[in-house]
């Protein structure tokens, strides 16, 4: 792990981290000189329902991936997964949904 390749990996990770902070945090200082809302009463009751359904698909993801590990290891003999990849999946399927419902939701129109 300590060899120049995950060095340059782990600075590039944190130097995109940073760099994405400073545009969220440049774009909501900018929004709010604007005098415009950030986000009105019908975005607001959108994220809150993309992320309700978003938060029992990661649940569910996660679920399957416990029964999928049991089932396997104790009736076929498969070896244990390791638990960074699958929680890797599981916080993509859950962020990934999230953006794909608010999408969905606000293209639908009323919630």
């Amino acid at each position: 792990m300590a060899d120049f390749t995950w060095l340059i990996a782990s600075g590039g990770i944190l130097a995109l981290t940073i760099l994405i902070g400073i545009l969220v945090v440049w774009k909501t200082l900018k929004e709010k000189k604007s005098g415009f809302p950030l986000a009105d009463e019908r975005t607001q009751k959108l994220n809150w329902r993309a992320a309700y359904y978003a938060m029992f698909m990661g649940q569910y993801f996660i679920i399957a991936y416990l029964l999928v590990n049991i089932v396997g290891r104790e009736f076929f003999g498969m070896p244990e997964i390791e638990a960074g990849y699958p929680m890797i999946a599981a916080l993509l399927v859950s962020s990934v949904s999230f953006l794909v419902l608010r999408w969905h939701f606000g293209r639908k129109g009323e919630p």
